[in-house]
């Protein structure tokens, strides 16, 4: 039986088990896919605190293995639950069964995607799902925005300080965001509206030179050159199987305030999966470190 299970090996999972091994605990780390999340599609870091310029790979790899060298253990499974007790027992995907006395879950959230043919070969080739992590990059060229909500308005918004033109595709002729974000989007002269439109092919090799849209109404296809496409359409979290230990807020989040608490005592939650205002590397970090020193406060 480890002290605490982390389920997810993002940039909060992994930092929450460098937190809990130098406090002394043993850490599992139950990963799906492969460690360090959505980070490591990201070409180029610069807005986390003391890095000039890394990569999304080479941090998460630096990451692992700063918690892998203080003791960390690391089991590639798909967690389909969590049993409740004094003792947490996690259920996974081949039947095997973990035991520890604290559970933390830092599954994160996956980036909604178009269904777009080659969209992930593009990714940090043009296509992103991050307007403040890779905006600066675009610095003077041409992008687009795909989306019509709140993210998107506030991508565009950001966008425009940076690049000549910013187009905004949207599947609808009204957007979804707040009246005040639209109206300081039709402000700016760099931004271009592509309403009743749907992003239908990816163009460019072996990066991103452009967009072709159908508008819905017509039915006619356009192509609009950009080096870049901000895909805003928003976050998909699964955390369908902790229904049973966490309150799930309407879009599937786990609803845990700042303290990184649930409803259910010795569970806790870091990072993207949960409800929060800000979701950036740096509060992953954050939510992680927190959650930890919980998690090790109650043994």
């Amino acid at each position: 039986m480890k002290d605490i299970i982390i389920v997810g090996a993002g940039p909060a999972g992994l930092t929450a088990s460098i937190y809990a091994l130098r406090a002394g605990k043993s850490v599992l780390l139950l990963e799906a896919k492969n460690y360090g999340g959505q980070i490591v599609n990201t070409p180029d870091i610069e807005n986390y605190p003391g890095l000039k310029h890394v990569s999304g790979f080479e941090y998460a790899t630096t990451l692992y293995e700063q918690a892998a060298g203080f003791g960390a253990e690391i089991e590639y499974e798909t967690v389909t639950g969590i049993e409740n007790g004094e003792v947490k027992t996690v259920l996974t995907e081949s039947g095997n069964k973990y035991e520890a006395k604290a559970v933390i879950i830092a599954t994160g959230a996956k980036n909604r995607h178009m269904g777009v043919d080659r969209e992930d070969e593009l990714i940090g080739k043009g296509i992103s799902y991050c307007a403040t992590c890779d905006g600066a990059f675009f610095r003077g060229k041409d992008v687009a925005v795909y989306g019509g909500g709140n993210t998107a308005l506030s991508d565009a918004l950001f966008l425009s300080n940076y690049c000549r033109t910013v187009y905004i595709i949207h599947r609808r002729d009204e957007f979804r965001g707040s009246d005040a974000d639209v109206q300081k989007v039709r402000d700016r002269e760099n931004v271009r509206f592509v309403l009743n439109s749907t992003v239908e092919k990816l163009n460019g090799d072996p990066v991103l030179s452009s967009v072709t849209v159908k508008n819905k109404l017509s039915g006619e296809l356009s192509e609009i050159e950009v080096n870049g496409l901000f895909v805003a359409i928003g976050q998909e979290p699964d955390n369908t199987a902790f229904e049973n230990v966490v309150t799930l807020d309407e879009k599937g989040y786990i609803d845990a305030p700042e303290s990184c608490t649930t409803k259910t005592d010795g569970i806790y939650t870091a990072g993207d999966c949960r409800v929060k205002e800000v979701r950036q590397l740096t509060t992953a970090a954050s939510d992680g470190a927190i959650a930890a020193l919980a998690a090790c406060s109650r043994m």
